[in-house]
């Protein structure tokens, strides 16, 4: 069985490292996870004006998300934080009654050219999906951060840093036993 994860990627940017990250893994995985990329580029800016009438890109967005069995939030960090798209993805996610993440089982992966490797936006990423509003149910314990990304990346967008790689190979099989987990809890 494959567990179709999508992975909402918190950089707008078209170079984005932790799209190539999440493309690496969606390639290095794939007999175990479908990992699917959710661009959040198009969204409109969250507004209670707007919120019961959300554009098409927002309705398309929450329901590829909805359309999961499990979330991975890819991060970068700007200024100590996660980026503002980010946030305001999490926001529309959050609102419209519809619960899109709440009980998903997730996870956090983040990448930066930094030596911390979003360290600061996972902190405060994971205190904001504790709303109750969002809600996942996130794998504890297996914090991915890597740092200097640009340095373990290749021209083709793969980890070529070994320790990287076999980091990334725990967190995932880490992350597969605690869906399986989780799944037989919902089904109790």
């Amino acid at each position: 069985m494959t567990i179709k994860v999508k992975a909402i990627i918190g950089s707008t940017s078209s170079t984005s490292y932790n799209l190539k990250l999440v493309n690496y893994m969606a390639k290095r995985y794939k007999e175990e996870l479908e990992i699917i990329p959710v661009l959040i580029n198009d969204l409109d800016m969250f507004s209670i004006d707007i919120e019961s009438d959300p554009s098409p890109a927002v309705r398309a967005f929450k329901d590829d998300v909805k359309d999961s069995d499990a979330v991975l939030f890819a991060t970068p960090e700007y200024n100590f934080s996660i980026p503002g798209a980010m946030k305001n993805a999490l926001d529309w996610l959050s609102r419209g009654g519809d619960f899109t993440l709440h009980g998903k089982t997730g996870f956090i992966v983040g990448s930066s050219m930094g030596a911390l490797g979003s360290v600061r936006a996972q902190i405060h990423l994971r205190e904001i999906l504790s709303n109750p509003a969002l809600s996942p149910i996130l794998l504890p314990g297996n914090e991915v951060y890597i740092g200097a990304i640009h340095t373990k990346l290749n021209e083709e967008g793969d980890v070529t840093d070994e320790a990287t790689i076999a980091f990334l190979d725990t967190v995932v099989q880490n992350f597969i036993e605690f869906y399986k987990k989780q799944t037989a809890i919902s089904q109790l």
